[in-house]
């Protein structure tokens, strides 16, 4: 690395106690409620920016540098009438279109080429209990800090969501959404009660619908499309409520899970200096190992949330982030049981880091960034995902070993997110919601970070050998129902959907759907059936 610290570097690039589930900022730094792209926008009407405006830049760039729009104008609605509305009119010309809220996908779904009309609703950002649905309402621009902080300042509760505060919830929920609490509370859509849809009938005509989890709503499967199948595929979610299924009454203190109060966060780092593959190989074993052994809900480990992310050898090290709840007996004894076993047998020491008591808000607002410190500028990048079910195949972590030391690659901003799963996570049936992995004990995010378009071939070359060789055994990818389980949504992949990429003969289809595909196709043609919402990675219409 050059003028950067490793160690700072190193240090950074954890959530303090949580995994860098979703990308966001570089750098990290407080949580400022709703920093939107459209801050200043909301209006009574729909607002057209062309390019002209000097606001276009901000709307059209995400957080992925490598995809930047240019569609002739962005239309920023600030109702769900004025979604109705600017679906209707960019229909009515005939332009092909896309919606953006926080702009964290990390492929071009909303960037593409061929998008002309960008519809933006990132200025939709309320967040209110409805007392007439008994739920928790909340507008698809909010982003997760504000909802984490709402939620919590008002009444005590939170949704077991993913760690950037700057995601928003229109493309994280129907994703399905994951986060430190996972294991304590299941997956977000586990939570999810209703949403608001703005979908084109055949008739090629822009409707609001609203559907629920209920058994004898006839708009169900609308809900269920929403609880997995990504985000783009049947129309434009504007609101979704919330409320657990195990909820009773109308106050808001008991609709949600209870936000844990205090956690104990624990860093430590592990040194490659003189790290034998052998040792590598052992502390990659027993962390999966541990989660295996560890997955049932009523573990007493079920509170506890880990993340061990392996670095390019160059960063100098890597880290482990943990975080416990300080409400369970013997918290502190529990974490340092922890520790022990993920290092038994390895002959390495850790150094720690962090090792403290916080405040829950407080630490889900302060999320350090993915890429640290010093490294604003490294704004492209490339992700790959995938379950795993059972502790890590010896052949999987050489191929570890192998990418993370290679001497012909030089980004030190490569790394992979080994983060815990189960236990409430897995409670539900796989077809309870379009979440199909209900048995797995790991979510590993790929992904390396880096600066400039001249750069971008080594690095997709990298990671889509590293990728390859570790799921060798299954063609190539992490096909359902072995050791791993398929891919998550959420970390969009396109190269799966590319026969030129994914030669394993598995489509994308049962990598991220499983047996739920076909369900979702029949929802697609019901609820779009001109095949109007769509991008590389969308539901397909029969």
């Amino acid at each position: 690395m050059t003028g950067v610290s490793r160690r700072v570097f190193m240090r950074n690039t954890a959530a303090a106690g949580g995994a860098a589930i979703a990308l966001g900022g570089w750098a990290g730094e407080a949580f400022a409620a709703e920093p939107t792209a459209a801050a200043g926008i909301a209006s009574s009407q729909l607002v057209t920016v062309t390019p002209s405006d000097p606001r276009y830049a901000s709307l059209v760039a995400g957080a992925n540098g490598r995809w930047v729009g240019t569609p002739n104008y962005v239309l920023v609605a600030s109702t769900a009438d004025q979604v109705v509305q600017a679906v209707q009119e960019t229909l009515d010309k005939g332009l092909r279109f896309a919606v953006r809220s926080g702009g964290h996908c990390y492929e071009d779904f909303t960037s593409n080429a061929n998008i002309r009309v960008l519809i933006d609703i990132s200025a939709m950002t309320g967040i209110s209990h409805d007392t007439a649905r008994g739920a928790i309402a909340v507008d698809a621009g909010a982003q997760l800090g504000s909802v984490y902080q709402t939620l919590y300042t008002n009444w005590g509760v939170t949704i077991p969501g993913g760690t950037c505060p700057t995601v928003s919830v229109g493309g994280h929920i129907p994703g399905g959404g994951y986060g430190p609490l996972a294991r304590s509370h299941g997956v977000t859509v586990d939570h999810l009660y209703a949403v608001e849809v703005v979908h084109v009938d055949a008739g090629g005509v822009a409707r609001k619908v609203v559907a629920t989890r209920e058994a004898n709503d006839p708009n169900r499967e609308l809900w269920w499309a929403h609880t997995g199948a990504g985000g783009g595929s049947y129309g434009i979610v504007t609101r979704y409520w919330f409320r657990s299924p195990t909820a009773t009454g109308n106050d808001p203190t008991t609709l949600l899970p209870k936000a844990p109060r205090e956690l104990i966060v624990s860093e430590v780092a592990f040194s490659w200096n003189g790290m034998t593959e052998a040792a590598f190989t052992r502390l990659l074993r027993n962390f999966t190992a541990w989660h295996e052994a560890n997955a049932s809900a009523t573990s007493p480990y079920a509170k506890l949330f880990s993340a061990i992310k392996p670095r390019h050898k160059l960063a100098g090290e890597f880290l482990m982030s943990s975080q416990i709840d300080t409400a369970l007996p013997n918290a502190d004894a529990l974490l340092d049981n922890y520790l022990a076993a993920i290092v038994a047998g390895t002959g390495l020491t850790y150094r720690v880091d962090t090792r403290k008591r916080v405040d829950w808000l407080y630490n889900v607002l302060n999320w350090p960034g993915l890429g640290g410190s010093g490294f604003e500028g490294k704004g492209r990048f490339k992700a790959k995902s995938a379950y795993l079910r059972r502790t890590m195949p010896d052949a999987q972590i050489k191929a570890f070993y192998k990418h993370l030391t290679r001497t012909d690659y030089n980004n030190s901003a490569a790394l992979v997110e080994i983060a815990g799963y189960g236990g409430a996570a897995n409670l539900p049936a796989s077809s309870a919601t379009a979440t199909a992995q209900r048995d797995s004990i790991i979510k590993m995010l790929f992904v390396n970070l880096w600066a400039t378009q001249a750069e971008d071939a080594a690095n997709l070359a990298w990671i889509r050998e590293f990728y390859r060789d570790v799921f060798a055994a299954t063609g190539g990818v992490p096909r359902p129902g072995g050791v791993n389980d398929g891919a998550f949504i959420n970390y969009a992949d396109a190269d799966l959907a590319d026969p030129a990429l994914n030669t394993s003969g598995i489509g994308w289809e049962p990598l991220y759907f499983k047996d739920g595909y076909c369900r979702l196709q029949a929802a697609k043609n019901k609820w779009d059936p001109k095949n109007v919402f769509r991008h590389t990675l969308s539901i397909r219409n029969v």
